[in-house]
């Protein structure tokens, strides 16, 4: 199990490490400009967005401006599906790869997305991630049978719940119609007692807002974006976990073929993103919350014991042990990164 802790230090180092690889005015470097293609709008002013405009400033800054890394917004050039193939086939270098919505391409960087519900917050699974590519190469093999290379990792806030109705207590889902997806989510609401509805997440405003659903999983940030606090007045504070997000992902024969230089700024990039992310995420959050008082949004924070035997219900344990096979077959000690994921 690796070390959740001193996250802060490790971070500082991390950053003073990058810095030291930094390409000094007048260093030889090859020049140009990486095509980073994104789902995500330019004027978001969302966590994701500002970090992501974070990591180009920083991009720039740190190759005395040698190199650079132009953002396409908006889906402009693929739509999130799209993204991994268009990575790979050299339509663009580099992009966010939503990983949950391929959880068959991806089962061992999905690995998160099988066990739900979790105890991480969003930091504790970025370094997870970071932890398991740096010690079971087949995280990066699974990558690289589609000339993709993993530099960053964004997971997503911990969720809870946003509801049309108050919720009061783990009883009072049973019989909820809930927007699920991928495969851990369906098997959670029916560990609840209430009815999954498969829905992307376009989708579901219009759903809240008719009666079609009383429930959807998400954090307040993403609800907030969504705009789903317009017509689900009240968010249920449960322990879901953080949900494993995005990848940051290159193409891996631009990455490979990048001066050794530019490659370790990008590498050190890459592992200063998740708290960069993580401490705009924090920020952010914490406004929604103090906002909501003043649109209306209750707040309900559920007991953890109430969720404790969620665990062990059938539908739940028998995702998990789809993943357990899948991640034995591809070599990796699965019942240990299994621990990892699921132990405080």
């Amino acid at each position: 199990m690796p070390r959740l802790t001193a996250r802060f230090t490790l971070a500082a180092t991390a950053a003073a490490f990058t810095a030291a690889l930094a390409i000094a005015p007048g260093a030889p470097a090859q020049a140009g400009t990486l095509k980073w293609i994104t789902s995500k709008t330019e004027n978001a002013g969302d966590a994701q967005q500002l970090s992501m405009s974070w990591m180009v400033e920083q991009f720039k800054i740190r190759t005395a401006g040698k190199e650079d890394i132009k953002v396409f917004w908006g889906g402009s050039v693929a739509k999130d599906k799209e993204i991994p193939d268009f990575i790979s086939g050299g339509a663009a270098d580099m992009g966010d790869i939503i990983t949950p919505y391929f959880p068959d391409k991806f089962p061992l960087n999905n690995a998160v997305g099988y066990f739900i519900p979790q105890p991480h917050s969003t930091i504790e699974i970025a370094e997870l991630m970071q932890y398991w590519h740096r010690i079971y190469p087949q995280f990066d093999a699974e990558l690289a049978k589609y000339n993709l290379k993993a530099i960053g990792f964004r997971p997503l806030e911990s969720y809870g719940m946003i509801c049309t109705k108050p919720i009061k207590s783990i009883e009072d889902f049973k019989g909820k119609r809930i927007r699920t997806y991928g495969f851990a989510y369906p098997a959670f609401v029916q560990a609840l007692g209430a009815t999954p509805v498969s829905m992307s997440t376009a989708d579901a405003y219009e759903a809240l807002q008719h009666g079609i659903l009383d429930c959807s999983p998400i954090g307040p940030s993403l609800a907030h974006g969504w705009k789903y606090d317009e017509v689900a007045k009240y968010f249920i504070d449960i322990p879901i976990g953080a949900s494993f997000g995005h990848m940051i992902t290159m193409n891996l024969k631009v990455y490979n073929s990048l001066d050794p230089q530019v490659r370790a700024v990008l590498d050190g990039l890459g592992r200063e993103y998740p708290m960069r992310y993580t401490v705009d995420l924090d920020v952010i959050t914490k406004k929604i919350l103090k906002g909501w008082k003043d649109k209306g949004v209750t707040v309900i924070h559920l007991p953890k014991e109430q969720f404790a035997k969620i665990g062990e219900f059938p539908a739940v344990k028998a995702v998990r042990a789809k993943w357990l096979e899948k991640a034995k077959a591809a070599g990796v000690p699965a019942d240990e990164i299994a621990e990892d994921i699921t132990s405080n």
